[in-house]
């Protein structure tokens, strides 16, 4: 911007400005919407100060309101937590595995086992519904967190970011490794993956977000309500299904407390998101 005389550069500044604050515009409506009353969020559905501000919303999401029409939110809460954090410890784990194997290790059919991971990436998620809902009531695992689980474990985008990441670290690094006489994994888990930090990092945010948001999945692998995770339970709320009426505050409290824990991590760790996704892109 500095090569730019100060008249564009005001204009390219108050333009940045502009589509930031528009960007941020839903999330302070989805604020202010959970303070207000029903009445209130449907004639004012764009007001950023509530009329009369309460918090009855939240009281409701967690079981705290003195009507009785509490809406299980902790329950969906708990679920979504367990679920999440034992996906994101097993890609995290089996993405960084793969993709070492694949960059480093020499073995019979590397290239063919590449090349269908590449494949599987280009394979539209939804089309593996039916076949994924067969597979779990086939081996009696539909309606467990096993069928949460389970199927989201190994990510192939993933492995494939891992691959990359492992093939810019320089082989010296592990051939002298080898030559104190660490053998395969004490090269992979004492020298490796410690290098792999923005990587790791990379993956964790990947895997955390993907598993926090999954919806499709957890629809074909679960129908009990105890099951409910809070994408699942939102999209039971904003169908009708927890009471008639718009609910508005109700609906978008909820939507924002969903969306805090992701958008905390992705903040907190987005200088090392970005080193590790285009680390992959650069070799030694």
């Amino acid at each position: 911007m500095k090569r730019f005389p100060p008249p564009l550069r005001i204009l390219g500044y108050a333009l940045v400005i502009g589509l930031g604050l528009l960007y941020v515009l839903p999330f302070a409506i989805q604020l202010a919407t959970g303070f207000k009353t029903d009445p209130d969020a449907a004639a004012h559905p764009l007001g950023m100060i509530p009329v009369t501000p309460t918090t009855a919303a939240y009281q409701r999401l967690f079981g705290i309101s003195q009507a009785g029409d509490g809406v299980p939110f902790l329950r969906w809460l708990g679920n979504t937590v367990f679920v999440a954090t034992v996906v994101t410890a097993g890609r995290v784990l089996f993405a960084s595995m793969a993709g070492y194997a694949l960059a480093r290790l020499r073995f019979p059919g590397r290239t063919l086992l590449f090349g269908f991971l590449l494949s599987v990436i280009a394979v539209p998620p939804v089309v593996l519904l039916i076949p994924r809902f067969l597979v779990l009531n086939t081996f009696g695992l539909f309606d467990t967190y096993a069928a949460m689980i389970l199927p989201l474990l190994v990510d192939a985008a993933q492995i494939f970011i891992m691959k990359q990441f492992f093939e810019s670290i320089p082989r010296e690094v592990e051939e002298a490794a080898r030559v104190d006489g660490a053998g395969v994994f004490r090269t992979y888990w004492s020298v490796v993956l410690p290098m792999a930090r923005p990587a790791l990092i990379t993956v964790t945010i990947l895997a955390f977000q993907g598993s926090w948001n999954e919806f499709t999945h957890y629809l074909v692998a679960t129908q009990s309500s105890q099951y409910e995770t809070l994408t699942t339970g939102l999209a039971r709320m904003v169908s009708g299904g927890l009471g008639g009426g718009t609910q508005y505050p109700l609906k978008l409290a909820a939507a924002l407390l969903s969306t805090l824990p992701v958008a905390v991590l992705f903040f907190s760790f987005q200088r090392h998101f970005v080193r590790g996704a285009n680390a992959g892109s650069v070799k030694e």
